[in-house]
């Protein structure tokens, strides 16, 4: 198998184990253990030494992992890679389990900007964080449901005749529900949720203190296309640049005077403030505590910071054939044309003259191809960790990502050959 496609492999899987942030930051500790990382608590008194490799994770659904530098005392700078761990998607209610025309349903609410349409007409499972009781303090126990429980039927063209040329109109909170099952008249499967949860985890119902879950699509990732040349998936956006961020991590064999960073994010799709997104102090608490040997911690680190370069990566948005008209023509990136640089004169994208002319540059150096995007004047641009990261700490910043389609489907398209490239680059990035 070529690397390529053992890469591609790599990610899928990795895709495939992480229905849910909890499951990514679960997946990539495994990863980091195994590349020989060792886990700090924020609790707990750190010991560094150079060339120490460490991680730390942040309510289980985000994680800073890093390469002590061998000159941090120097105030040499961070190296530091950004991306976020979660997807749009639909998420149980607290109390979601409900009866409605002999059917047994599941409230839900969207998370981040959902293509709703997508989730109609899946088979779909949950997966997510349960919260049960402990001896002594609650515990935190991951499940995920393999096998599909659940589905959100579209009506019945019979029924809605003109829906090919109006459209699906979806009512988030009528319309969304799925049907778990169907309601026993003696009322004997209301609590069935909680059951079906505590056979799961192997505990009682009455231990059950709260469930965060969350729905997705059981299909696995795929690579398609006439000669392979797609990747069809659920959560590229923005998983998959997490994967090519801690691979180019954990490849980095080499001793650098720099600390190289990687820092994933959780709720980047609903505007990253809370304590583990990125408007958060928890990349700014983790390098500033990797100052603190120094003999002046606050000036070494305000000189870090100074010396430092965070490259903010999340997918962009390839050309679409079919609606070309919606994208700048000067700008226009394609599938498997290799990473993006993404620019906003109004700063929803981080990126400027200086950062912008660096990535190019090495990517150059990396042989790696590179393209350039800018939402069209006419339309609104969405926006990454960037700016923000950008603004909390003073960071020289570029905002790049390899081009997809289908953003914010239940199921995505991307390039099966844009993947290596992105590592090379990032690669050249921890050991330039």
């Amino acid at each position: 198998m070529s690397n390529e496609k053992k890469g591609i492999h790599d990610l899928l899987e990795f895709i495939d184990h992480s229905p849910t942030p909890f499951h990514a930051v679960e997946e990539m500790k495994s990863k980091l253990i195994e590349q020989g990382y060792s886990e700090l608590r924020e609790s707990d008194a750190w010991e560094l030494t150079n060339n120490s490799k460490h991680f730390v994770t942040r309510n289980d659904s985000s994680l800073i992992a890093f390469i002590v530098g061998t000159k941090t005392k120097d105030a040499s700078g961070f190296k530091i890679i950004g991306a976020h761990t979660d997807s749009p998607n639909l998420k149980l209610k607290p109390n979601p389990s409900y009866e409605k025309y002999g059917y047994l349903q599941l409230g839900v609410e969207t998370y981040g900007g959902v293509l709703l349409t997508t989730w109609t007409d899946r088979d779909l499972s949950l997966a997510g964080r349960v919260i049960i009781k402990g001896k002594k303090q609650p515990q935190s126990k991951l499940i995920l449901f393999d096998e599909p429980l659940l589905r959100i039927p579209q009506l019945a063209i019979h029924l809605n005749r003109d829906i090919n040329e109006k459209g699906l109109t979806l009512n988030k909170q009528n319309h969304l529900p799925p049907i778990f099952s169907l309601s026993d008249k003696k009322g004997s499967n209301k609590n069935l949720l909680e059951k079906r949860v505590a056979q799961k985890l192997k505990c009682k119902s009455a231990d059950i203190l709260n469930m965060e879950l969350s729905l997705y699509d059981t299909q696995s990732g795929a690579i398609g296309g006439a000669e392979g040349e797609f990747i069809f998936s659920s959560r590229l956006d923005n998983l998959a640049s997490c994967h090519a961020a801690l691979q180019a991590l954990t490849e980095s064999k080499t001793k650098d005077p720099m600390t190289r960073v990687i820092a994933f994010y959780d709720d980047e799709e609903v505007g990253s403030d809370s304590a583990q997104g990125a408007g958060s102090p928890f990349l700014k608490d983790v390098l500033e505590r990797l100052t603190l040997e120094s003999d002046n911690p606050r000036e070494t680190f305000f000189r870090s910071m100074a010396n430092s370069f965070f490259i903010s990566a999340d997918m962009a948005h390839a050309v679409h054939p079919n609606y070309p008209e919606k994208h700048d023509p000067q700008h226009m990136p394609v599938l498997n044309g290799g990473p993006v640089i993404k620019c906003n004169s109004n700063q929803r994208y981080a990126t400027e003259g200086v950062s912008s002319a660096w990535f190019e540059m090495l990517c150059k150096k990396a042989g790696v191809p590179v393209q350039k995007f800018v939402v069209r004047s006419d339309l609104g641009c969405g926006s990454t960790i960037g700016p923000i990261t950008a603004a909390n700490l003073g960071i020289r910043t570029v905002d790049v990502g390899n081009p997809m389609l289908s953003m914010h489907s239940i199921r995505e398209m991307a390039g099966a050959k844009d993947h290596l490239p992105l590592i090379k680059a990032f690669k050249e990035y921890f050991i330039a």
